[in-house]
């Protein structure tokens, strides 16, 4: 099933093997102490599969990241990974994607994912997570894309995060229209609502 394994230069121009819009998910490469964040995780990605949506994510077989996958490619759905060739020694590819794209580096990774993405779901993860979806915002706040952007806030795990958020407006650093733009989703229902006009999937169900 995998049709690229080889470096996948960033502006090489490659005819994509997927047919439905992508939705880029950040999630971690663990599974979390609570089985709440995996359960949690494999429903969102069998929810999306099922309303006619792709998955793009960081490209690991491990954690998270892996469950998401295997979850959306047994259900029908199209995921696109992308992986550092550096993270190879870390985390062990997925050997069953639509696509797979060994990069250069993580710059590489994040601006193909963000390319290729029609929006932006965070699920619970550590570090890494935290820096793409907070760098995604940012980028949203550029105008530098005006896709969805969604913290999925499973068990309550995002709170603190939404509340630095929130003391940054009021402390006069963040814009309240740019924090607005970081959509806090307590279910996945809430994330199809704010992602179902991405290129009307015939399957989506409001």
């Amino acid at each position: 099933m995998q049709s690229v394994i080889a470096m996948t230069e960033l502006n090489t121009t490659l005819s994509p093997q997927t047919t439905r819009p992508l939705v880029a998910l950040y999630c971690g490469s663990r599974a979390g102490n609570n089985p709440i964040y995996l359960e949690k995780a494999i429903q969102l990605a069998e929810g999306l599969a099922q309303h006619g949506f792709g998955l793009v994510y960081g490209g690991a077989s491990i954690g998270l990241m892996g469950q998401v996958a295997d979850t959306m490619m047994q259900n029908g759905g199209e995921v696109v990974g992308v992986i550092p060739e550096f993270m190879l020694d870390y985390e062990i590819a997925h050997s069953d994607l639509t696509e797979l794209h060994i990069v250069r580096n993580m710059h590489e990774r994040k601006a193909m994912m963000a390319e290729r993405a029609s929006a932006f779901v965070a699920l619970p993860g550590g570090l890494g997570t935290f820096e793409e979806i907070l760098e995604i915002a940012t980028w949203g706040q550029l105008n530098q894309h005006q896709k969805p952007m969604m913290l999925y806030n499973v068990n309550g795990f995002y709170d603190p995060m939404i509340q630095q958020l929130d003391v940054a407006v009021k402390e006069g650093f963040l814009p309240p229209q740019h924090r607005a733009k970081l959509i806090v989703c307590e279910s996945s229902k809430d994330i199809y609502c704010a992602i179902q006009n991405l290129g009307h999937p015939e399957q989506f169900l409001a």
